[in-house]
């Protein structure tokens, strides 16, 4: 067990060279890349506040996730171990099922869920905790394994896009899936490809993989928050604003509520 702690244990060694910059940090621009999981998720919690108070007070459990994402990814990244790969990874399949819990639209529950959103809640946890157990003893199937899940989340966003009626949330789902999938290129990019990079001297792709996904993560995040209440709550009339500047659609997006009323206790998580 303590060997897994040892740097470079990791059997993933991404394309930036290692302890090139800094003696004490192996892959320092894959390792400083994860800023913005720690910068964006209190400012996302602030805007949240609203929804928190009037729609469900889970959300805020999503922006710390995404928190932990980002110190297990800085993690990782430093020492290359064995331990930080398997909580960079796992922190990713939590925030996943803790999503899917959340935002599931209920017309997709199977019956024995009798519609009752803490029981899929429930569900949803038993399976990560397996799936914790399965990943861990087979660190070799993460990657494949947080691939798949993304297939269904990209599913879900394309049909809820066409469901909606406001061009603004259409035009930030568009962007949400045009980084996801420029994301997707990045990762590519570094784990195939690492010698065309090298020999330009820019082995950082997993680097801006980091900025990209985040923007997308959270964004997607934003916009099925935004389908839950329009779904299951549309009497509150959801409405998708921009901070600091309303009309500036590259700002950083969130969800007001226009006619507050007391939330249900069964979309809680």
């Amino acid at each position: 067990m303590w060997s897994h702690l040892e740097r470079g244990s990791s059997p993933v060694d991404w394309c930036e060279s290692n302890y090139s910059i800094s003696p004490m940090v192996a892959e320092f621009v894959n390792t400083v890349s994860n800023v913005l999981f720690f910068l964006f998720p209190p400012i996302l919690i602030h805007l949240f506040q609203e929804y928190s108070k009037f729609v469900n007070p889970g959300i805020n459990v999503l922006w710390v996730l995404l928190m932990i994402v980002g110190l297990s990814s800085a993690y990782f990244h430093a020492t290359l171990s064995l331990v930080g790969q398997l909580l960079d990874e796992l922190a990713i399949l939590w925030v996943f099922m803790a999503a899917f819990a959340m935002f599931l639209p209920r017309r997709y529950f199977p019956k024995f869920l009798g519609g009752n959103r803490r029981v899929l809640g429930f569900y949803s946890s038993v399976f990560s905790v397996f799936s914790t157990g399965f990943l861990v003893m087979h660190p070799a199937a993460n990657a494949f394994a947080l691939m798949t899940l993304s297939l269904p989340a990209i599913g879900f966003l394309y049909i809820e896009l066409h469901r909606v009626k406001c061009a603004r949330v259409y035009r930030l789902g568009l962007r949400c899936v045009a980084v996801s999938c420029l994301a997707v290129f990045c990762w590519i990019m570094d784990r195939l490809f690492c010698d065309a990079w090298l020999s330009i001297n820019f082995p950082y792709m997993h680097g801006v993989w980091h900025i990209l996904i985040f923007i997308a993560s959270y964004t997607a995040l934003v916009l099925f928050a935004y389908f839950n209440v329009l779904e299951e709550r549309p009497e509150q009339k959801p409405q998708l604003r921009y901070w600091p500047k309303n009309d500036f659609e590259l700002g950083v997006p969130y969800i007001t509520i226009k006619h507050p009323c007391k939330g249900d206790k069964n979309i809680a998580i």
